[in-house]
């Protein structure tokens, strides 16, 4: 009798500690502060720029979403950031370490079984960058080159799917993040780097010569890219979503677009020059959180 009463108890406990992780709007009223996940190099979504700042597209969407969150709060909630890799964000989202993750993440079937991801207000297009004299000028060129991508990530894998790459024999090499990812191309160590087309440009725009790389090829997938949270936490994700649909209605989510991929942008003032797609442009008319496997069926 003992013995399940202990067995009881530790299952209350359990399901007690779980029921507080995931209530994440208490966790923010209780503590008054949030804890952000950000990219270091994740292009204009979500980049730092040194001192523990960070700033872009994705992060100032989540900062109105916390600022909303704190309105109906009736207090100022405090930011914590908390820099994530394409490796560990997963895992930090579910144990609770990040409330909201605000980076690069491409929402799929696979991740949606982990995590909860709200509306898309970025839809994003798989390029293949490289240096103008490489002479890779499409997929096929790549037979025997070093395709540089991040630990983490998807991008070789859509890749070696793409049936224009049947045959080919291409050697991968890794990078820790993003910026590491293009240092391999940029120094020779890797003839072309396979990512978020706005990241690989966005990385080109702040290199030492920007004119030296250019994206080639088909687009290797159409990926919608969103806000991660915590699964089984439907009230926070409501309130993340109220803000995201209620930007996109009003046509601040343009806006916002445009300030991030098509004006000028810290540290380096230079533009990623990246017009919002038609794919972009139809997440913001009908809010959802499609997965690639849905975008992809839709097309």
């Amino acid at each position: 009798m003992k013995k399940s009463l202990l067995v009881a108890t530790l299952l209350a406990a359990a399901v007690a500690a779980q029921a507080q992780t995931t209530d994440t709007l208490k966790k923010i009223k209780d503590t008054g502060a949030v804890v952000m996940g950000v990219r270091g190099s994740s292009g204009a979504l979500s980049y730092t720029l040194g001192e523990g700042k960070y700033t872009g597209f994705h992060v100032e969407l989540c900062q109105r979403v916390i600022d909303d969150i704190g309105k109906s709060m009736g207090k100022k909630i405090e930011v914590k950031y908390t820099e994530v890799t394409s490796a560990n964000r997963i895992p930090l989202v579910q144990n609770g370490t990040v409330d909201i993750e605000c980076g690069s993440t491409t929402n799929n079937e696979q991740r949606a079984k982990d995590v909860a991801f709200a509306h898309t207000a970025y839809v994003e297009e798989v390029r293949i960058l490289t240096k103008v004299n490489s002479g890779i000028k499409d997929i096929k060129d790549l037979n025997g080159k070093s395709v540089a991508t991040t630990t983490g990530t998807t991008s070789v894998q859509l890749l070696r799917k793409n049936e224009r790459a049947t045959g080919l024999d291409f050697k991968e090499v890794f990078g820790k993040d993003h910026a590491d990812s293009f240092q391999l191309l940029e120094s020779g160590r890797a003839d072309a780097f396979v990512m978020d087309g706005q990241i690989v440009m966005g990385l080109a725009s702040k290199s030492k010569t920007p004119a030296d790389y250019h994206t080639v090829g088909p687009a290797l997938s159409v990926e919608p890219i969103a806000i991660m949270v915590r699964k089984d936490d439907p009230a926070f994700l409501a309130a993340v979503n109220k803000t995201i649909d209620g930007m996109e209605k009003s046509g601040e989510m343009a806006k916002l677009y445009d300030k991030w991929f098509m004006q000028a942008i810290p540290p380096t003032n230079t533009k990623v020059g990246l017009p919002a797609s038609e794919y972009t442009k139809a997440a913001w008319a009908n809010p959802n959180n499609m997965t690639t496997e849905q975008l992809a069926a839709k097309k």
